[in-house]
């Protein structure tokens, strides 16, 4: 690659730093080159996976997800904050399906102390071991493939399993969200948090703002099929317009 050419793709993932979400013509013109040179720019970065295409424009991708433990150790007052808030929608609930990450494990830790006499279907072990503390809750645990750095079980035997079951509520998490929707770093995650959308009554993403105008592997909905989001930050630009229109309420955590 010549040194024009990586200083210019450098600036790209620079401006959508900034900028998650940008067009070709708003790019080409704050780098003052052509929209051709900015097309073949992005097609390369694509390639080497550091952003992902968009209609029209480009956005990031949401870097690699490190692993469950850690991720238990980041944001802690943020995620409190979007489970605690989250809470508030399930107090009529008696089913609720509740997807695995470390902001879900935050929300199991309020339901254990402020709910009872419910039942959780779960697929994550922090969840369930954070639902035992409260005996009059009952947790059902799909089967499937055990998936360590997540702990959690996935795999068609969880997508089975829980396909035959129904819901008042479903909760999940997300790797990043964009105007597309949710989505996740795991495919079999998001084939788990797919299945729990379709069984269940209502569906609510509980997810800090780390993941905003970014894309990952696997996205398991689109805006219109999610009642609720639970965030810290006030979504901008085109998320912000995706969910208005997806008509999504924007619940904010206060941090």
């Amino acid at each position: 690659m010549s040194r024009k050419k990586d200083t210019r793709q450098r600036a790209i993932l620079d401006q959508l730093a900034v900028s998650p979400t940008m067009r070709v013509g708003r790019l080409a013109e704050t780098l003052d080159v052509t929209t051709e040179t900015i097309r073949r720019d992005l097609e390369e970065l694509a390639a080497q996976g550091m952003i992902a295409r968009t209609y029209g424009g480009a956005m990031l991708r949401q870097p690699a997800e490190p692993a469950l433990s850690e991720r238990h150790l980041e944001l802690v007052e943020e995620r409190a904050a979007i489970g605690q808030a989250a809470l508030s929608y399930l107090a009529e609930a008696r089913v609720i399906m509740l997807g695995s990450g470390a902001t879900t494990t935050q929300l199991a830790k309020f339901i254990a102390i402020e709910m009872h006499g419910l039942t959780v279907i779960a697929h994550s072990v922090s969840v369930a071991s954070a639902l035992s503390l409260n005996p009059t809750i009952q947790v059902v645990m799909a089967p499937g493939v055990y998936h360590p750095d997540e702990g959690a079980m996935h795999g068609a035997q969880a997508v089975r399993f829980l396909s035959d079951y129904s819901a008042d509520w479903s909760v999940t998490g997300a790797s990043a969200m964009s105007p597309l929707g949710p989505s996740d770093a795991l495919i079999d995650a998001a084939d788990v948090y797919a299945t729990m959308l379709r069984q269940s009554a209502r569906h609510m993403v509980v997810a800090d703002h780390s993941k905003f105008d970014r894309m990952a592997t696997a996205r398991y909905a689109d805006w219109g099929e999610i009642d609720v989001l639970v965030t810290d930050a006030r979504p901008q630009g085109p998320l912000r317009r995706a969910l208005v229109a997806g008509e999504v309420e924007v619940k904010l955590a206060k941090v």
